[in-house]
């Protein structure tokens, strides 16, 4: 459920994706079979369009990729973290805010 802009990661590469990352990483959490994660994909896309270059963005599927979810502490989806210089800046639990609420989230850290 990735787009062009968007890449899948699992526990096999997310430290060389995600935590090894020269740019800001937005991380979505997510289940194939979670609604709100469907809700909130467009906007992560949309997202990753706008910050082309300046954030990196990735989805990990928490049913096949546990260690990693479990390691963030991921109890609800979706849940999008914010990692930078290999450590977490920032969380957001749900869908809510749409695409405005991901911008606010990330933009303190691009």
């Amino acid at each position: 459920m990735a787009s062009d802009k968007v890449s899948n990661v699992t526990d096999a590469d997310f430290e060389t994706e995600v935590l090894n990352s020269d740019l800001p990483v937005l991380v979505d959490f997510w289940a194939t079979w979670c609604a709100p994660c469907r809700a909130i994909a467009p906007f992560v896309d949309e997202l990753a369009g706008e910050t082309d270059g300046k954030l990196k963005v990735v989805k990990v599927d928490v049913q096949a990729n546990m260690k990693t979810a479990m390691h963030f502490k991921v109890s609800n989806i979706p849940t999008l973290l914010v990692i930078k210089g290999g450590a977490e800046v920032a969380r957001q639990q749900g869908a809510g805010g749409g695409l405005a609420g991901l911008r606010k989230l990330v933009q303190s850290h691009l």
